[in-house]
């Protein structure tokens, strides 16, 4: 299947999750195709007792995801995180309160039906700090040098065109920012054949990198300080995994070799963002 196939695959799927997520379907915590049993590994279950009481129901039941990255961050009031394919917000409600009223979360995400249902949670949350933007992850719709943090639930793995995914990450840190990411990573010894054998595509499992190919992946970045650690089997050979790594601090951040500064939040006004205050661009 082509690229472009694929990628319409995953949105389709997804766009599936969110609208029997909205109809009133809570039940649904994994893609279908998946080749793990998510009741033992993905989803909600991830969270720690308590972390998700205040949440809106329909952001708990939209959690489709393979770990907790928000755990993983170690977020601190007052910065500015970024969550790669959102979906329906879980995460970046998660981080809005961590952050508090002098940060920010945002979410982006492709598929339209997840914006829409983020946007409903994070108005039902009463969750002023947080900002949703439709684009793609290889191509992150935000300035330079613009956020502290960026998380993932999930969601690299999907992608296919990776290196572009971890080239746009180290682009939109401030110099000494820092990735905690959740994903489906590969044992080295698993051939990509050997992924495709044991799940597919959408389910998380044929697109995964193995732990060498991330660790390189993200070295040919810029990034540095990098960890994948295996925390729970998806498949025969394949792990829910945490991906930790760092910006580099200083100038020597800039992998053109030019100096960069972080943007103030109002230059973000002119990105084309899907937000509680802007729903026209959705």
């Amino acid at each position: 299947m082509s690229d472009q196939g694929l990628r319409d695959q995953v949105r389709e799927r997804y766009a599936e999750a969110a609208r029997a997520v909205s109809e009133g379907d809570v039940g649904c915590c994994a893609p279908s195709a998946a080749a793990f049993d998510a009741d033992d590994w993905s989803g909600a279950q991830v969270y720690g007792d308590g972390e998700l009481d205040e949440l809106p129901a329909e952001a708990v039941a939209a959690s489709l995801g393979c770990g907790n990255p928000f755990a993983v961050a170690a977020l601190q009031p007052g910065e500015r995180v970024l969550d790669l394919g959102s979906g329906g917000g879980i995460d970046v409600l998660l981080s809005a309160k961590r952050v508090g009223p002098t940060g920010k979360a945002f979410g982006l995400d492709m598929t339209e039906e997840m914006l829409a249902l983020a946007m409903s949670n994070a108005a039902k949350a009463g969750a002023t700090n947080v900002e949703f933007l439709k684009g793609q992850i290889e191509a992150i719709p935000l300035p330079a040098s613009s956020v502290d943090v960026v998380i993932s639930n999930c969601v690299i793995n999907l992608s296919t065109d990776k290196p572009a995914v971890l080239a746009e990450m180290f682009r939109v840190l401030v110099p000494g920012g820092r990735i905690g990411v959740s994903d489906v990573v590969a044992e080295d010894s698993v051939t990509p054949a050997e992924r495709a054998e044991r799940g597919s595509y959408v389910g998380c499992i044929a697109g995964a990198l193995s732990r060498s190919e991330y660790l390189e992946g993200l070295a040919a970045a810029g990034f540095v300080d990098a960890d994948v650690e295996f925390t729970s089997e998806a498949a025969p050979g394949l792990h829910g995994a945490i991906i930790r790594a760092r910006k580099p601090a200083g100038p020597a951040a800039a992998r053109d070799g030019s100096t960069t500064t972080a943007p103030t939040l109002t230059v973000l006004a002119t990105a084309p963002a899907c937000s509680t205050q802007n729903p026209g661009a959705c």
